[in-house]
């Protein structure tokens, strides 16, 4: 069992030319991912910080598995991935040094919880839910 945080707002999932610079929008309080590779930038920040004009899916939730996690742990994506997957919750997820964090679309948020929690698993939700 693992417990999962609830972050608040919504998130986005953007994709900008790899060749593009890291921009100025990205940068603020809460869950900031940037990844580049050969074919893409990837950023996940906060939706609100995103321009209507950049290429992006909009209307991600985030749940934060309470870490640090051992890099030794074995099966925890797992455990959270596979309930979710048998409910047909499609998931984005960002692991990072301490922990993962669980992408899911905002209109499968309230299924995504009641079904880690039947998994097994603790959901921390803040007061003032969106």
């Amino acid at each position: 069992m693992v417990t999962l945080h609830q972050q608040p707002g919504r998130y986005a999932v953007c994709r900008l030319s790899p060749a593009d610079a890291v921009p100025d929008w990205v940068g603020g309080q809460g869950l900031v991912s940037i990844t580049r590779t050969d074919d893409e930038l990837s950023i996940v920040c906060p939706e609100a910080r995103v321009p209507a004009d950049c290429r992006a899916e909009r209307d991600w939730r985030c749940l934060s598995v309470e870490g640090p996690l051992p890099f030794d742990a074995i099966g925890v994506l797992a455990s959270l991935a596979t309930p979710l997957a048998k409910r047909g919750i499609s998931i984005f997820v960002i692991s990072t040094h301490d922990t993962d964090h669980l992408l899911v679309k905002d209109d499968q948020l309230r299924e995504a919880i009641n079904t880690l929690i039947a998994a097994g698993h603790a959901v921390q939700t803040p007061a003032d839910d969106e």
